[in-house]
């Protein structure tokens, strides 16, 4: 078989350009690929994004404006690997701007879609081989909206 590209297809309500372009101007090496606007035929108004191809760090995603048919859920929500706490800070401040957070670094944008803010350290220090450490640290991630990872490592490190 050949290697064919798999995509993330988003269903907005009427927002997908709007979102692609918020998404785009948080991430580096992202950008708008291609929109197609509806024409006189519909069924959006004709000139409104109909599909808008998009690249977050490269990875290509489409998003569709389809009507409000479909509403996003926590089932499905990307995950952000941050390397520092900068990081962790500043992808947690862009994208739950006009959103709603939620614990454990998981929060919904302003337009409904779910993201996980995540420092790449945390399935290290949840899977310390001292499970009285790792327990720590979960029940401390346990109360956090925004990950952080000094805390963690207190938490692990606490006696």
């Amino acid at each position: 078989m050949p290697n064919v590209p798999i995509k993330p297809f988003l269903w907005f309500d009427h927002q997908a350009e709007e979102a692609a372009t918020f998404y785009v101007s948080i991430f580096p090496n992202s950008k708008i690929d291609r929109v197609v606007r509806y024409g006189a035929g519909g069924p959006g108004p004709a000139g409104s994004a109909m599909t808008v191809a998009f690249q977050l760090q490269g990875q290509p995603f489409v998003a569709l404006n389809g009507g409000p048919h479909f509403k996003f859920t926590e089932a499905i929500s990307f995950v952000v690997d941050c390397k520092s706490q900068d990081e962790v800070d500043f992808y947690w401040e862009k994208l739950s701007a006009g959103g709603v957070p939620s614990q454990c670094g998981w929060l919904k944008d302003q337009f409904g879609l779910s993201w996980q803010i995540v420092p790449s350290v945390l399935p290290a220090l949840l899977s310390d081989p001292d499970p009285q450490k790792s327990g720590r640290v979960m029940q401390a991630m346990m109360t956090m909206s925004k990950i952080d990872i000094s805390k963690l490592e207190q938490a692990r490190d606490a006696s």
